[in-house]
């Protein structure tokens, strides 16, 4: 969703509420391809997302949970978003993984997005306009959908704090991918040493594009599916 359309009406799921969410959330962004040095934002927003297997999720559940990033923070000419950064991967990854206790809620409230999409736009939700799509998504975070045990608007919150985790993590662990979501937000990365003119408030900071365990005092050993 732009900022037009966010104008338009009244909506939860505009760009800039969200990533006003975003900003106050300094706990997801401290809890894979690299964009070469001297790369834009820009750049990165025209690069279409790889098509990644993936290895939880089945190929709907995955298509569906692709589209519903990609609309929590969408991407726009001058910036990537979740699906740029890799968000969905993140979350099929740590499914079998560090989020392995929350695989059953997703395979539950996947379907259950589907069947609301296609009872109330007659299409499964990855296959409907994106205004479409953010109108279903308003119906979960207000809880107004039917079909979810306990109300929709628990499990929209569960995958809207796992696609922020997905976007602005450390990119070791599967997501920010091409660090699009420290880019995003202006974080220039890990930096083990900070000079006096870094240290001045109106200091522009250049991105490192280096994950934290680029860096020989942290284990280089690549997450498996149980960390």
């Amino acid at each position: 969703m732009s900022d037009d359309d966010a104008a338009a009406r009244p909506d939860p799921l505009s760009r800039r509420a969200l990533l006003g969410r975003v900003g106050a959330a300094g706990a997801f962004v401290a809890l894979t391809d690299v964009l070469p040095p001297g790369g834009t934002a820009e750049a990165q927003a025209r690069r279409p997302p790889l098509r990644e297997a993936f290895e939880t999720l089945t190929p709907v559940e995955a298509a569906t949970l692709e589209a519903m990033v990609a609309r929590l923070i969408p991407g726009d000419t001058a910036s990537p978003g979740a699906a740029e950064a890799g968000a969905a991967h993140y979350i099929d990854r740590a499914l079998g993984g560090a989020l392995a206790a929350s695989r059953n809620v997703y395979r539950i409230g996947l379907a259950a997005v589907d069947t609301y999409a296609r009872g109330s736009k007659a299409a499964a939700f990855a296959q409907l306009a994106p205004a479409d799509q953010d109108a279903i998504l308003t119906d979960l975070e207000r809880n107004a959908a039917s079909g979810f045990d306990g109300g929709s608007a628990g499990f929209f919150n569960l995958v809207l704090a796992h696609t922020v985790q997905g976007t602005f993590c450390d990119p070791f662990y599967g997501g920010n991918r091409n660090f699009a979501g420290w880019d995003l937000i202006g974080y220039p990365g890990v930096r083990l040493a900070v000079t006096a003119e870094q240290q001045n408030l109106d200091a522009k900071t250049a991105p490192t594009h280096m994950s934290a365990y680029d860096y020989a005092m942290f284990s280089r050993r690549k997450p498996g599916r149980g960390d």
